[in-house]
């Protein structure tokens, strides 16, 4: 089929929309370490991850053999509101790089959320409304999770109370306001409602805080509320799962015009933009179907898989979640306060740990300042204004069809657009005002991470 019966937008139709979400871990032949307690350092039982977790939810996050898992009604009659998203092939961006590559993104900003968050967010939500619980808490960094949750607790008549990482809740008023405008109760994190919160401070006077710090606070306030649980909107399997629509629709799109991907790119933070994308091509990849690229993209100011260590460590700072074996940089590490605020996790998703660790999946880090050059350049010809965290794949997808105009070789690239960046004018404002500056952490840096990562030989 020629280029030019490919249309900009490729649309599935309703009818066409998943039923089903695909778990990853089903296809993998090495599993995902699991889930320890770090009291027995045993893994963890469904019942013990019902304290924190939903019931179902915990079910999920343990599921290791279902291949397919349906989507209820009433969550697929919520995705129809802004479901199917598109598969856009980005034409314009194509011919200014005067590039043979061709290059599609999956647009996942067509709601109110501006972001992927939205996917995980109403599963979550109808979880924990079909158990009967009174509301949820949770953190989020640059503010997508917090306010998909916010929408889809208001949805289904639930509280909603996020801790925000502070130097998102500073940068970010307006995605912060969103929250509140759904009913939501918005914290700086750390903060001094918490007892793990007052702990940080005291010992990081001045701290523009992180998610392991935020998360650490969400789950003191779940387990200490009668009718709560915890909800998270990345890194944990359960969420990858959730997301895996945004891949199993992107394939389905590409398919329809019998388009084979060479090269799927997302940025990472914890995970769960990056999994669902490319959720349908592990399968394949993993079944021998395929043998197409998979590119992670993380920011060189938190760079867990290009830089960490395969270990197993605490998913928050005050160290009383399970542990997990992943990338990390340590719990204690504390990102600079870039502006890609939903990429400053420790951590990696332990599903994409251990395909990257078994050769599956690839990883670079780019620097913020290139990251925002990218952005604004992709407004500037595609028309959308992105969110610094999609940025990132924005910034390594130019750079690989800029290879591909080197070497004259007609590659396929697919990244995710995971949102838009309307509520990151700050960000967008100390770029423009040459105020934006780039960190990577020294060796120095990065051991002190690591020195608090918990001695565990199994």
């Amino acid at each position: 089929m020629s280029a030019k019966e490919i249309p900009y937008k490729i649309y599935l139709e309703e009818s066409e929309m998943p039923k089903q979400w695909l778990n990853i871990r089903a296809f993998m032949k090495n599993k995902p370490d699991p889930l320890l307690n770090p009291g027995t350092l045993k893994p963890m039982s469904q019942d013990e991850l019902s304290v924190v977790f939903c019931e179902e939810l915990a079910r999920q996050e343990l599921d290791e053999t279902t291949p397919y898992i349906d989507i209820p009604e009433e969550i697929l009659k919520f995705y129809k509101m802004y479901r199917p998203a598109p598969l856009v092939r980005a034409y314009c961006l194509e011919e200014k790089l005067q590039t043979p590559a061709k290059i599609y993104y999956k647009f996942e900003g067509n709601n109110t959320s501006g972001s992927h968050k939205l996917n995980s967010a109403i599963a979550q939500a109808y979880y924990a409304k079909l158990q009967g619980l009174k509301g949820v808490t949770t953190e989020t960094g640059a503010g997508q999770w917090g306010t998909a949750l916010s929408m889809a607790c208001a949805y289904f008549g639930l509280d909603c109370n996020v801790y925000m990482v502070k130097v998102s809740y500073e940068q970010k008023p307006f995605r912060r306001e969103v929250m509140r405008a759904y009913g939501a109760s918005v914290i700086p994190s750390p903060s001094e409602l918490t007892n793990i919160g007052r702990k940080i401070l005291a010992e990081h006077p001045g701290t523009s805080g992180s998610l392991g710090c935020a998360i650490s606070e969400a789950v003191e306030a779940a387990v200490s509320k009668q009718g709560y649980r915890y909800v998270l909107g990345s890194v944990l399997s359960q969420v990858l799962l959730h997301q895996s629509i945004i891949g199993v629709e992107t394939k389905a799109a590409l398919d329809k015009y019998d388009i084979t991907p060479d090269i799927i790119i997302g940025c990472a933070g914890g995970g769960s933009n990056l999994g669902g994308l490319i959720a349908p091509f592990v399968r394949d990849k993993l079944l021998g179907k395929s043998d197409c690229r998979l590119v992670a993209v993380e920011p060189s100011s938190c760079p867990s898989l290009t830089r960490g260590k395969y270990v197993y460590d605490f998913c928050d700072t005050g160290a009383i979640t399970p542990l997990a074996k992943m990338y990390t940089l340590g719990a204690d590490f504390i990102p600079a306060p870039d502006h890609a605020g939903g990429l400053r996790y420790h951590g990696m998703s332990s599903v994409l740990s251990r395909l990257y660790h078994d050769g599956l999946m690839e990883a670079v880090s780019v620097k913020q300042t290139d990251v925002f050059k990218a952005a604004e350049d992709f407004a500037r010809i595609e028309g959308i204004l992105p969110a610094p965290e999609s940025a990132h794949a924005i910034k390594t997808a130019v750079d690989e069809a800029l290879k591909c105009k080197e070497s004259g070789e007609e590659k396929t690239i697919v990244f995710g657009l995971t949102g838009t960046g309307y509520f990151d004018m700050l960000a967008y404002e100390k770029f423009h005002d040459g105020k934006m500056t780039d960190y990577e952490p020294s060796a120095a840096d990065l051991q002190r991470g690591f020195d608090g990562i918990p001695d565990i030989n199994l």
